[in-house]
């Protein structure tokens, strides 16, 4: 682990440096993935599965007898788990619903907002090292709340060609309308052109390596939207003096096992609590059945040590971290203080693992320093805000004039006209 200690403000833009994979060979693989996908539909995709996944799919779509199939295979103990988080994801997403009001900005000039739903959505969800079955939830829940018509879920099948039935049973509770076989850049591509199986959707959600990122980051330029760029994910934990060492070392190997290019970042204005902590990781790290990715992870790591909060939260902010932990006695006061995070984590037992798995909050989230410009999923990533508007006759004396003087001034005569024949029909 990387101890840094009182760094000066002109080397932070070096510090916050997230760890750099070149992805630019990768790219021209996924070109041509994608090419294929496109040309060919179905009969590509399988045959990547078998060259990626290494299974031979006769169909792509998960049957009706695979879901009650999964529904016998999932205990009823974390059956329960994950109606529990559903039921908290729900509650939370369903207070995000926009309200919009009519408002008269001048007598006879009425304008509004109303919110609607994506009608096609896509939703990736990777199986590989972790099958993610909470990112069902997380993604598919807002967007059954938001009204969305299809949603549709791509995952890679194990090489038994079926489905891990957690992501299945959390499908079916989340409300997915249709699911498929297929991961990788395979499934970005199925979904962002259609195929024989696999409607075309609007947008693309979810996670996923680094050659998922290539394909929808490729897509979006021309055939769909997706919900953010990403990278690999990562946490920042802001402790002082007071805060517990054995949590700050759980929090900081719960994001290092995600994968061996993750990054954890510790701030503080303690000299013992790094000591303490890079000793409590030793001692924590030997226990993880995933130590060898873990360790990898940790050599990215930085512990930072500060003068004082404010420019701990001044750092962190630079940082703008997926994940922000703020384990401090004054934790409410530095809270106020936060410009750039993904999803923030307040005093001793908020744990990054509530708000992954069952708080309620969204744990898709802006990675790589987006907390700058990106906010993480939430209702209104399923929706479009539709803007109208009324004119009266009182309205077009309200504004008239002023819609001519301005089309004018940009010589836009047709633009001035439009609103001429309307003044002299009221006159």
């Amino acid at each position: 682990m990387n101890i840094i200690r009182y760094p000066e403000r002109s080397e932070w833009a070096t510090l916050v440096k997230r760890p750099h994979l070149d992805v630019s060979q990768l790219n021209d693989t996924v070109s041509s993935v994608l090419a294929d996908i496109k040309k060919r539909g179905d009969d590509a995709v399988k045959g990547y599965e078998l060259k990626f996944d290494h299974v031979d799919l006769p169909t792509l779509a998960v049957t009706d007898e695979e879901m009650e199939e999964a529904e016998q295979l999932v205990s009823a103990e974390l059956k329960a788990a994950i109606q529990l988080a559903h039921y908290n994801i729900k509650a939370f997403h369903e207070a995000q619903k926009f309200r919009g009001k009519k408002v008269e900005t001048q007598p006879g000039v009425i304008c509004w907002q109303k919110s609607v739903a994506i009608q096609k959505v896509g939703l990736y969800i990777p199986g590989g090292t972790a099958p993610l079955f909470s990112t069902v939830l997380m993604l598919a829940t807002p967007a059954k709340i938001a009204g969305c018509e299809e949603i549709v879920l791509c995952t890679p099948p194990g090489r038994d060609g079926k489905v891990n039935p957690a992501i299945l049973v959390a499908a079916r509770i989340a409300g997915v309308s249709k699911i498929f076989k297929a991961g990788g850049v395979q499934a970005i591509g199925a979904m962002a052109y259609g195929t024989e199986s696999i409607p075309k959707v609007y947008k693309i959600f979810g996670p996923g390596n680094q050659y998922v990122m290539a394909a929808k980051q490729q897509v979006s330029l021309h055939e769909v939207a997706i919900d953010m760029p990403a990278g690999p994910s990562e946490v920042c934990v802001i402790a002082d003096e007071q805060a517990n060492i054995e949590f700050i070392a759980a929090d900081l190997l719960s994001q290092a096992e995600h994968g061996i290019d993750s990054q954890v970042f510790l701030i503080t204005t303690s000299e013992q609590v790094i000591l303490d902590v890079q000793a409590e990781v030793n001692r924590q790290l030997d226990l993880l059945p995933r130590k060898e990715i873990a360790a990898k992870s940790l050599e990215n790591s930085r512990l930072v040590l500060v003068h004082n909060e404010q420019e701990a939260i001044d750092l962190s902010n630079a940082y703008a971290p997926e994940h922000l932990i703020i384990q401090t006695k004054n934790y409410d006061k530095l809270a106020t203080k936060v410009i750039n995070a993904g999803s923030v984590f307040l005093g001793t037992y908020a744990c990054e693992s509530a708000g992954d798995y069952a708080s309620g909050t969204n744990h898709t989230l802006p990675t790589h320093g987006y907390a700058t410009a990106y906010s993480g999923v939430n209702l209104d990533s399923y929706c479009r805000k539709v803007t109208f508007q009324h004119l009266t006759a009182d309205g077009i004396r309200s504004i008239g004039h002023a819609v001519e003087l301005m089309a004018e001034a940009e010589q836009l005569d047709a633009h001035k006209n439009a609103m001429t024949v309307r003044i002299n029909s009221i006159k």
